[in-house]
């Protein structure tokens, strides 16, 4: 690790000033909102640096696991649908639920 700062560019802070909302919910304050982005921003930075390493390293393989597991990506609108009907399934006809079942596997899972 080194010393040098790990600082978001200008025309990122500016689009985060633009975007910053004036209050959020639980009275966030603009300037926490902001420091939020930039933490983030630092924190996949430093990710994308540890993954780079280890890929020069030999160790791609790794860095996909390492990637897939700090930055998980949240379930689909599908994979979401296919629970709540699994979790009352007890409550519809078989058939519906089947039909219901077929409709969402259809799906893209987008």
């Amino acid at each position: 690790m080194t010393d040098q700062p790990i600082t978001p560019p200008s025309a990122l802070i500016n689009w985060w000033r633009i975007h910053a909302p004036v209050a959020r919910d639980g009275g966030v304050t603009r300037e926490a909102w902001i420091a939020t982005q930039a933490a983030r921003w630092g924190a996949d930075q430093e990710l994308e640096a540890c993954c780079e390493v280890l890929a020069e390293k030999c160790f791609a393989g790794q860095a996909t696991l390492l990637r897939e597991w700090r930055r998980p990506k949240p379930p689909s609108l599908k994979e979401v649908a296919l629970t709540v009907l699994d979790a009352c399934s007890d409550r519809l006809d078989a058939a519906h639920e089947n039909t219901i079942r077929r409709a969402l596997e259809a799906l893209n899972d987008d």
